[in-house]
């Protein structure tokens, strides 16, 4: 018996390689590409294996992984939370229906016109974690709920961020008694591991930590009710990828969340990549070849300008997959600008491919499209389909 047709109906969760073949085919044969396809199932899926792994902490998810409107409004409609950074980002959410009361304005570093918006529109929950931030806080949003970022370790994560964010712990307690002085409500404390973090230990150090902040609050009259854990929660870029185990990560944090923390604590989160990251399915064509440097050399219809722009600025690394079969040769892929620096790759091992043949990445929906450049050299970012 010959198999069923794809179908654009059939559950895409459970897509074999074959489906998302047949996906791809059809996508492009309805919209041409560049084309970011972005399977909606995964998002559910991403969203309710965080939930199932940490039921204790609430999901914000953070909308500069990818803040398309669709994207939202899924998550949106699953009941999530969201991590905003700048005013914009907050006026987008709150337009696609989110409430105030499901917003952290999660930048340590605000401008006095979108603290001004934050109150305006009643979100209330904020992170900072410097003096000066508070006396602009205090003056523009009196009654603002904060919590202090503070600097713990980013080791084995791909992306660093306490290099430009977050207090000296010992400062943590200081900062938060001195926000309730300037008539601000100091609700806790927030850090953030580094993106793309593999190393569990980040995190248990730094709840380790955050417990101690809560204790000597609690030991001079300030008891903290929030405990933001940041995200820098892992994917796998690569199908046979190692050392990626959200599973097992989640469960020595669910550990450490026990012992040190009372019940009545609420822990958030503000995952980006993990939510939308799996969910990406990048399609591109060749659009010319050459044999150059003793190796064939493809240029794609997207580049590190547009959707591969994590390349640069996520520092990320993908898996570049075709759709023809045959002998592999050694082989370069560029993008489609008039700049050298936008090449892909100088060594896949891939068929032999010709003009109008499809290469495409998966897990690529984080920090991809979000960052892309509108139009540089008149090469459009791909179309994003929610599928």
């Amino acid at each position: 018996m010959s198999a069923a047709p794809f179908s654009l109906s059939q559950p895409k969760s459970k897509l074999d390689a074959s489906g998302v073949e047949n996906l791809i085919r059809a996508m492009v044969k309805k919209h041409q590409s560049p084309l970011m396809l972005i399977r909606r199932a995964v998002l559910e899926k991403q969203y309710q294996r965080l939930r199932k792994c940490l039921p204790a902490v609430v999901p914000y998810y953070a909308i500069k992984a990818n803040p398309h409107p669709a994207i939202i409004k899924t998550f949106i409609k699953l009941g999530a939370s969201f991590d905003v950074a700048s005013g914009v980002e907050m006026k987008q959410v709150l337009a696609l229906g989110a409430l105030p009361s499901k917003i952290i304005f999660a930048n340590t570093i605000k401008s006095i016109q979108d603290i001004e918006f934050a109150r305006k529109h009643r979100v209330k929950l904020m992170t900072f974690d410097n003096e000066p931030e508070l006396y602009k806080l205090a003056k523009g949003y009196p009654g603002a709920h904060v919590l202090v970022r503070i600097k713990v370790a980013n080791q084995g994560s791909v992306v660093e961020l306490s290099l430009k964010f977050g207090a000296d712990s010992d400062q943590g307690f200081y900062l938060l008694r001195k926000a309730k002085a300037l008539g601000l409500v100091p609700m806790g404390v927030s850090f953030h591991v580094g993106s793309q973090s593999k190393n569990v230990e980040n995190y248990l150090q730094a709840l380790e930590i955050t417990a101690g902040i809560f204790r000597e609050a609690r030991e001079n009259d300030l008891p903290l009710k929030i405990v933001d854990i940041g995200g820098g929660f892992p994917i796998q870029h690569f199908d046979n990828e190692v050392g990626v185990n959200f599973e097992r990560m989640a469960s020595q944090i669910r550990r450490q969340i026990k012992e040190l923390f009372d019940k009545r604590v609420k822990f958030i989160a503000e995952p980006g990549r993990f939510l939308v990251g799996p969910a990406g399915i990048l399609v591109t064509q060749v659009m010319g070849r050459t044999f150059r440097n003793n190796k064939n050399y493809y240029y794609l219809n997207d580049g590190v300008y547009a959707d591969f722009s994590g390349m640069v600025f996520d520092h990320c690394r993908y898996e570049f997959k075709t759709l023809r079969r045959g002998q592999k040769f050694l082989s370069a892929l560029a993008g489609p600008t008039c700049d050298s620096f936008d090449t892909l790759s100088l060594n896949e091992e891939i068929p032999e491919l010709y003009v109008g043949d499809i290469v495409y990445v998966k897990n690529i929906g984080a920090y991809s499209c979000a960052s892309a450049t509108a139009n540089f050299n008149g090469f459009a970012p791909a179309k994003l389909v929610l599928v």
